[in-house]
């Protein structure tokens, strides 16, 4: 059973990126989104979970539908790795659909394989120069799709790769994409280079000759048209390799979400049978068709944007039968300089390592086999204990969110010289290490790297405390548009102090349980004076938090919020375990009592006095028959301060049930949007209830069904399955609530 999947008429329209201002959308994204195609039925195999794909629309050349397990990715991830290296499907087909940067701009990528003398398409919008033999109104030659498309058989994805299987030509072909995630591991985390293989095998029997031709263009460098770029070869002693970069660089700075300085690079190893050439893509391929190689030329050495030359490497695999022949390549994007933070630029990590970017890459080729391994068993891990939690939807929705998480953050060396990392805040406000972005990220490293959790956190602590920040609660984020962390010393920005407090304050408590004793105690004391500042912030603004933004607020700032409320009264209670870490035995006893006290007012208003569930507000406020999605919970249960009692926790997941549209809760009434990453931390808390599988379930079904082809969006409508606003945001390490939780499960120091 075929599954058709029809783009929705508003699925590349750019909505305004700022939260705040994406939409006060309740009946109003009913309406919007009422013309959209609903969900089809799902197709799934009986082997397992699997969903099929139409044809590519537009496509020159018939494509049989292709199975992807375990989901079907809105937008399948090829190289994404940092914030200037995201590239990604918007298909599920590999080819005839061309490859865009996260934010929808093309970054193209062609793949042909010559087969006996014959060329085949198996990526990208291949066009290319064809003949018209007795001509056509007077024309010689057309352009037009590739005239020959391999058959795709199937599409697999773990946590660090997307993997295809081609056929065609008695050959098949697998192209395999790994942007490796390596926990624990800084030098290789920071390289932000990423690998695709290309393997032949003999499907037939015999033996057939097999060249791999494969390109990227001069939009990979921006989507500028008028932009100049300057073309060059980098080789290396391991490697060949073409370098893009824009003529006149802007150092720390962006173009249309795209780094405005640094270089691309395109390269594969030295190895007999490699030959390059850069120019007129049309050339280009029209020559490997013609002869299985390229010239060594390069045409493009200065271009620009709009003329879309092209950088392509070609290797000649000889002979291919039963055992699989390869052929690698690296693409990337290499920064000296990443961030400028408080008027200092902070250089990339890797530049402590590496002498230069070619000795890096040298290394990234010859790790190529080892990094393989790494990510076999990082993805069976991640595989096992999605499934043993909430079986295969659950993996789908773990496997599609781990590089994605990782591919907004960057490692740098901080102003002392440690590793620090920053995160941008990807297609919402552009913001530079965004707290409550940041929080609901955060427990994919809870759950796989503590250590990465606290080079995250560090930035924000340094600047709250010695940076000039001059407000009594925690900053909102470092700077407004990434990468210029430039603070907000004028105190001007989009506060949201019980917010990005409990944030802050819950995430380090989780930290502080999952590193040795004495490490804990050591940072505990270090940053005591600020934390304890927060925390007193927090005091007097509880238990009613009063009118405040809070971070869902695209829904606007809400006045005596009980999930709000909520997350401060745990944060009090986190303090509590900071305090006792820093040996302030009679803190710890003040906050947790504090903390206990406030939970007692906290239930006696946030329940309905007429209905089985919490309001969205004190019911004594205005709240009463009002409800939301209560989130926050997670938190009392990942910190395991046992705030909530058993009788609402049971009362909530039974509400829920009952609430749940065909595609998931909505966050809040009156409103039919979700949050995929606060469903998953809903799904946490509630981890012993039915519900937990419901929203699992119910969240699986949006993404592998969602018409909108762009990187798995967070914010969505429950009802028609299709993107509300962003996508590609590093939230969705949320996903990884549940096992953050498991993970979590041991007693506190």
């Amino acid at each position: 059973m075929s599954k058709k999947c029809t783009p929705s008429a508003d699925a590349s329209t750019v909505v305004d990126p700022s939260r705040r201002n994406v939409l006060r959308l309740s009946g109003i994204a009913g309406l919007a989104l009422a013309g959209s195609a609903l969900l089809p039925a799902e197709a799934k195999a009986e082997t397992g979970t699997a969903s099929v794909e139409p044809v590519a629309a537009g496509a020159g050349f018939a494509v049989q539908a292709a199975i992807a397990t375990p989901i079907r990715p809105p937008a399948v991830p090829l190289a994404v790795r940092q914030p200037y290296l995201s590239t990604w499907l918007p298909a599920t087909l590999l080819p005839g659909n061309a490859p865009q940067f996260w934010q929808g701009s093309s970054t193209g990528m062609v793949g042909l394989v010559r087969i006996d003398g014959v060329a085949w398409l198996f990526m990208g919008d291949g066009k290319i120069v064809q003949a018209i033999p007795d001509g056509n109104h007077g024309k010689q030659a057309t352009v037009e799709d590739f005239p020959r498309a391999m058959r795709q058989t199937a599409l697999r994805v773990t946590a660090t790769r997307s993997c295809f299987t081609l056929q065609g030509g008695g050959v098949e072909l697998a192209v395999d994409f790994l942007s490796p995630v390596e926990p624990g591991d800084n030098r290789r985390q920071s390289i932000p280079m990423s690998y695709v293989r290309v393997s032949a095998r003999s499907a037939d029997g015999a033996s057939h000759t097999v060249q791999v031709y494969m390109e990227i263009t001069g939009d990979w460098a921006g989507d500028d048209a008028a932009q100049e770029l300057v073309v060059a070869r980098g080789d290396s002693p391991a490697a060949r390799t073409w370098t893009l970069a824009l003529a006149k660089p802007q150092p720390l700075a962006e173009q249309h979400e795209f780094a405005a300085w640094g270089r691309v690079l395109w390269s594969t190893p030295a190895r007999d049978g490699v030959s390059l050439q850069a120019g007129d893509r049309l050339k280009l391929r029209a020559r490997f068709a013609g002869h299985g190689s390229l010239d060594g030329s390069n045409e493009a050495a200065l271009s620009t944007v709009k003329a879309l030359p092209a950088l392509a490497l070609a290797v000649d695999l000889g002979h291919c039968g039963a055992a699989a022949s390869a052929a690698d390549f690296v693409v990337g994007q290499v920064r000296e300089q990443c961030i400028n933070y408080l008027g200092r630029p902070l250089r990339a990590l890797w530049t402590k390592h590496f002498g230069d970017w070619k000795a890096m890459l040298d290394f990234f080729h010859g790790d190529a086999a080892a990094a393989r391994q790494r990510a076999d068993t990082l993805d069976v891990r991640i595989s096992r204990d999605a499934r043993a939690f909430g079986g295969e939807r659950y993996e789908g929705l773990c496997v599609l969110a781990l590089r994605q998480a990782y591919a907004g953050t960057e490692l740098v060396l901080g102003p002392d010289g440690t590793p620090w990392a920053f995160l941008k805040e990807i297609s919402s406000d552009g913001n530079v290490s965004t707290v409550d972005v940041l929080y609901p990220a955060s427990p994919v490293w809870m759950y796989l790297d503590p250590d990465y959790l606290r080079m995250l956190l560090l930035p924000l602590l340094d600047y709250a405390g010695h940076g000039g920040w001059p407000k009594p609660y925690a900053e909102h984020d470092l700077g407004s548009a990434y990468p210029q962390a430039t603070g907000h010393n004028d105190g001007k920005e989009e506060d949201m102090p019980v917010e990005e407090s409990g944030d802050m304050l819950i995430m380090i408590a989780t930290w502080l349980r999952r590193v040795p004793r004495a490490d804990a105690q050591a940072f505990a004391s270090r940053h005591y004076p600020l934390l304890e500042k927060w925390a007193q912030y927090l005091e007097r603004n509880l238990p009613d938090p009063g009118f405040q933004n809070q971070t869902d607020d695209f829904a606007g700032s809400i006045a005596h919020s009980v999930n709000l409320a909520l997350k401060g009264i745990v944060a009090l209670a986190a303090m509590g375990q900071v305090a006792g870490l820093a040996g302030h035995a009679d803190d710890a006893a003040h906050y947790r009592d504090r903390a206990r006290k406030d939970i007692t007012y906290w239930a006696a208003r946030a329940k309905d006095p007429q209905a089985p569930h919490l309001d969205l507000t004190y019911h004594d406020a205005g709240g009463q028959g009002t409800w939301g999605t209560l989130y926050n919970g997670f938190a009392d249960t990942v910190l395991g301060t046992g705030l909530i009692p058993a009788e609402i926790r049971a009362m909530q997941a039974a509400w829920y049930r009952g609430q749940c549209n065909a595609f998931g809760l909505p966050l809040q009434v009156p409103h039919s949007y979700a949050k995929s990453d606060w469903a998953l931390f809903t799904a946490a808390w509630l981890a012993d209830q039915p519900v937990a599988q419901e929203l699992i379930d119910r969240v699986y079904a949006y993404a592998d069904g969602t018409p909108d082809r762009v990187p798995f969006c967070d914010l969505y409508n429950t009802v028609t399955a299709a993107r509300v606003a962003f996508q590609a945001r590093p939230v969705q390490g949320g996903i990884f609530a549940p096992l953050a939780v498991r993970s979590m499960q041991q007693p506190a120091h």
